[in-house]
């Protein structure tokens, strides 16, 4: 589009990373920002409030030490205070009562160029005097006796750590390649692949649940902290086995240690049971051929020990309505989710499942 004046330039917000080891709450910024809202700072990409750090000259003191992680500590300066500006006059004024025939005047050191001469009051043009030594000032006619010559210069100044408008002046090191500075928004509609910032909505690939003993759903990003899993009229055929969703690490699904509690009611009758093979969730005391329509939503509640918390809630075609949750501490990252049954041999046979991750 069209610009009045000159086009728009952007340049990049001064960036500085850290790794935490989980005891270092000290650590030193490149530049010393005028307080805590000047900064923007986030560990494992979750946005910290101002009130769990200090700023002290170049230091960022956080109240709890960060979790262990490579570069897992973000600094955005919103703004850098100037540095290298001297408070002096940028205006100075000398008055001078002409002698006869006085056309030299020693005036206060001046910056060539940028200073302006008045004879009377008249403001004198630039062949009317010479301005070239930085000290003083030869007017080209000779005053009468009692002439009132005034000098008037000006200070030039500059931000010693401004950016310059050349190629190459921001370092790399300053850079946060490929972050874009912006509020967490979720995608609408909801978009397949992998994201490029804080607060995307990601959604996996839609699975019919018409075979097969178990869904997997795999490669989930390493910097995922909440999954969503959508049940779409889910059943399975076989014996009475609750449902179950496991997750897993690069060393493959695990199956143990579990704490899950799984309940059904319709406002009256209804039971509960608990699991420690998974994350179970009760279909109307394990009936297969119940339909099961719901969400369940797996949360990343401690990134230093990859603690798991799931919560669920489902509708059942029997007018019953299922709730529960659970807990689960991985031995690593997770990347990947199996939704089977308790007994691990009934076949699904209708619906469908998906996932959201974020």
């Amino acid at each position: 589009m069209a610009f009045i004046g000159n086009t728009p330039i952007s340049v990049a917000f001064l960036t500085d990373t850290f790794s935490g080891n989980g005891s270092t709450t000290a650590f030193t910024m490149t530049v010393a920002p005028a307080n805590t809202s000047s900064i923007i700072v986030a560990i494992t990409g979750v946005l910290q409030d101002p009130s769990t750090y200090s700023v002290s000259g170049t230091t960022l003191t956080f109240s709890a030490a960060p979790p262990s992680g490579t570069s897992n500590i973000s600094v955005r300066y919103l703004g850098i205070p100037a540095s290298g500006v001297t408070t002096t006059a940028y205006r100075t004024v000398t008055n001078f009562t002409a002698t006869a025939g006085q056309t030299s005047f020693s005036v206060p050191s001046y910056t060539i160029g940028y200073i302006d001469v008045y004879r009377n009051g008249v403001r004198l043009v630039s062949t009317d005097f010479t301005a070239t030594t930085g000290t003083t000032v030869v007017l080209t006619n000779p005053c009468t006796l009692g002439d009132a010559v005034v000098t008037e210069s000006f200070y030039v100044s500059s931000v010693l750590n401004a950016i310059p408008n050349t190629a190459g002046s921001v370092s790399s090191s300053n850079i946060v390649s490929g972050v874009a500075l912006t509020s967490p928004t979720l995608t609408s509609p909801v978009t397949a692949g992998t994201p490029t910032g804080v607060g995307v909505l990601t959604s996996g690939t839609a699975v019919a649940s018409t075979s097969g003993t178990s869904i997997d759903f795999t490669s989930i990003p390493s910097w995922v902290k909440r999954i969503t899993v959508m049940f779409q009229n889910l059943s399975a055929a076989g014996v009475n086995s609750r449902l179950l969703i496991q997750i897993g690490d690069s060393g493959g699904i695990e199956n143990t240690s579990y704490v899950s509690t799984s309940a059904y009611s319709n406002g009256g009758a209804g039971s509960s049971n608990s699991e420690t093979t998974g994350y179970v969730l009760d279909n109307g005391g394990g009936q297969p051929s119940l339909f099961v329509t719901g969400t369940a939503v797996i949360t990343l509640l401690d990134a230093s020990t990859n603690l798991w918390v799931a919560t669920h809630m489902a509708e059942l075609t029997v007018g019953y309505t299922m709730f529960g949750g659970g807990r689960k501490t991985l031995s690593g990252t997770l990347d990947r989710v199996r939704i089977t049954s308790v007994n691990g041999t009934n076949t699904f046979d209708s619906g469908s499942i998906n996932i959201l991750y974020e």
